[in-house]
């Protein structure tokens, strides 16, 4: 069997805000509008296709980059002022963590979806 995530829909309060926020951090463009989408897709394809919405809860997404990525991320983080922590409940504010050998940050987007950038999969998993 070959299933692969394709899509995934992320509503926002304003969809155009969020996705450009995101594609700024992680150094990519925003697709052009399709529908009632504002895409942001990542090197394996994935797209996330923010929609305007009141009525949702929060998401998390995490992004697995390389070493030298996670710093031009990183680095786009703070010159932002964007507060970051070690961990996903908020805990470790202004702090990276480096579980399994790797690095990875949490920050929110503005819609406070909690966003995640790490270079090593948790657990050793590929």
């Amino acid at each position: 069997m070959s299933v692969q995530l394709n899509h995934i829909i992320i509503p926002a309060r304003d969809r155009k805000t969020s996705a450009e926020f995101l594609a700024h951090v992680l150094g990519v463009e925003t697709g052009p509008p399709l529908g009632p989408f504002v895409p942001v897709t990542t090197s394996n394809g994935v797209t996330l296709d923010f929609m305007d919405s009141t009525d949702f809860r929060w998401h998390h997404c995490a992004f697995l980059v390389t070493e030298e990525e996670f710093d031009e991320i990183f680095g786009r983080i703070t010159e932002a002022g964007i507060p970051y922590y070690a961990n996903p409940d908020h805990s470790g504010p202004g702090e990276i963590n480096r579980r399994d050998g790797g690095r990875g940050v949490y920050f929110d987007d503005p819609n406070g979806h909690s966003m995640e950038v790490l270079t090593v999969p948790y657990g050793g998993w590929k």
